[in-house]
């Protein structure tokens, strides 16, 4: 375990959030259930049918016996649930009896809870795909004041690296948005600056990434980094945040003194910041396979409580780590 994940699950230890696991039909979900509960990390709920769960626990012989099962349509809330989904979203053409069957869905349901302060946070994504995850917690949760998108980020955690904040990073956006426009990478750059400094508790220094150091190419795929810049910088002039930049010249500081002399960020870089999904979903796996570093994520961004997808290659002590990260940032919300 990293010091970064160490010190993430401390720090969910010091105030007890409650996290809703929505796949309890997916055994690394009840392994990892055990894990946090055994750790202290979090009251956990988990969503499904309760003999199965508990039978899957029996199976693996892990202890369930602190958290919470729940079968929505059993649970207490489900009508009172089903009432508030309808009245969200009648004007978008919802039945009371379609919305009652869409809260059959865990995903939707555990969002309702979510939403109602039932639970604090949601993970999922073990066995379902990103859209599925974030479609319900866009539309119930919606996304977070003053802030216009959604997007996803990974910490990147490199052995033996003087680069960043003692080698970790965040890569942004590797994980949601494929294309981002010129306002909406800002806009990620301005989410990402809160999310690392909450997560990993330094300073964020963003760099712009491009194939171009300050204009030593000429393009439309430049033109895009430049703008961005130029845009964050107008929105948060109180950000350490330029660009645009070769990964090099951002995290060396002898390359960045040499390429982008002057510039406050070149050579110092934590926090990168992709031209799109291409660049930044290869760069985290690059760094990951070849530095063999830790990668945290898809963390997501921007939904006003924090729901949190999963690869579905996760293991049961990467959900773990995912609800130490999802804890941290209801904190966050909280204060």
């Amino acid at each position: 375990m990293s010091r970064f994940l160490e010190r993430i699950i401390e720090r969910a230890k010091t105030d007890k959030k409650t996290i809703v696991l929505a796949e309890g039909n997916d055994v690394r979900t009840i392994k990892a259930a055990a894990m946090a509960i055994e750790q202290n990390v979090a009251d956990i709920i988990i969503l499904g049918e309760k003999a199965s769960i508990l039978k899957m626990a029996e199976e693996e012989k892990v202890d369930i016996s602190a958290a919470t099962l729940i079968n929505p349509v059993e649970d207490v809330n489900f009508k009172d649930f089903v009432n508030k989904f309808y009245e969200m979203r009648k004007a978008k053409g919802m039945t009371p009896e379609k919305a009652e069957e869409t809260l059959k869905n865990t995903l939707y349901y555990g969002c309702m809870m979510v939403k109602n302060g039932v639970a604090d946070g949601m993970v999922a994504g073990a066995c379902n795909s990103s859209s599925n995850v974030l479609r319900p917690a866009l539309q119930i949760l919606k996304t977070a004041p003053g802030t216009k998108l959604v997007s996803a980020f990974f910490i990147m955690c490199v052995p033996d690296c003087e680069y960043g904040a003692d080698g970790v990073f965040l890569f942004a956006d590797s994980g949601l948005n494929e294309n981002p426009d010129v306002d909406a990478v800002s806009e990620i750059a301005i989410s990402s600056a809160k999310s690392f400094k909450t997560l990993v508790e330094e300073e964020p220094v963003i760099a712009m990434t491009s194939y171009s150091t300050y204009g030593s190419a000429k393009s439309e795929l430049v033109d895009k980094m430049q703008l961005a810049t130029k845009l964050g910088k107008e929105k948060r002039p109180d950000l350490l945040l330029d660009g645009e930049l070769q990964a090099d010249a951002a995290i060396v500081p002898s390359v960045g003194a040499s390429k982008a002399p002057g510039s406050p960020v070149a050579g110092k870089a934590n926090v990168l910041i992709f031209p799109d999904l291409n660049v930044g979903n290869t760069a985290y796996k690059l760094v990951q396979r070849l530095a063999k570093a830790e990668a945290y994520g898809p963390v997501t961004q921007g939904i006003a409580r924090p729901v949190n997808d999963l690869s579905r290659g996760c293991s049961a002590e990467d959900i773990v780590g995912v609800i130490g990260i999802t804890c941290v940032q209801a904190q966050n919300n909280a204060e």
